[in-house]
């Protein structure tokens, strides 16, 4: 049996965009990663990068509690402090692992089948899984774009 299409499509996007993020959290120092950025958001997801990398991985679990809430009750709210550059790194893997078992036994189904669950946020917006994976791939690309503006200013 052969997993679908889309879902290996859109999983080996999100991977990719991480890789691309994980580069970037690579490539700075400790300093670097905790200096507070913008002191006039009032946005406290946005201040650094590590509370920015924090917000990524938070609302990452989020989207895979949400296409796991189809198949179980389960629901995980990621708490995990984030405070050097290795463990950020680190949880960005395990939450992509995590998103990929919440998918369960549902790899094999068609995207038609899949097309029919569909989720309401508590952001107030509805996606079906193919939508929500989109979102959290474009998640992680504009949060990346926002580290490397942070980093452009020093």
């Amino acid at each position: 049996m052969k997993k679908n299409g889309m879902l290996v499509a859109l999983i080996e996007e999100y991977e990719r965009a991480l890789m691309d993020y994980k580069l970037i959290l690579k490539s700075i120092s400790e300093e670097e990663f905790i200096i507070v950025r913008d002191y006039e958001t009032e946005n406290k997801d946005c201040m650094s990068i590590q509370t920015v990398t924090f917000h990524v991985i938070q609302s990452g679990y989020t989207y895979a509690n949400y296409i796991q809430s189809i198949f179980t009750k389960e629901w995980l709210e990621y708490d995990t402090e984030i405070d050097s550059i290795n463990i950020a790194i680190k949880e960005l893997g395990e939450m992509i692992v995590y998103t990929k078992k919440s998918f369960h036994n549902n790899w094999y189904k068609t995207t038609k089948e899949l097309e029919k669950y569909s989720f309401k946020t508590r952001w107030n917006v509805t996606y079906d899984i193919e939508q929500l994976l989109e979102h959290a791939i474009v998640h992680i690309l504009r949060h990346r774009r926002q580290i490397e503006n942070f980093l452009k200013k020093n």
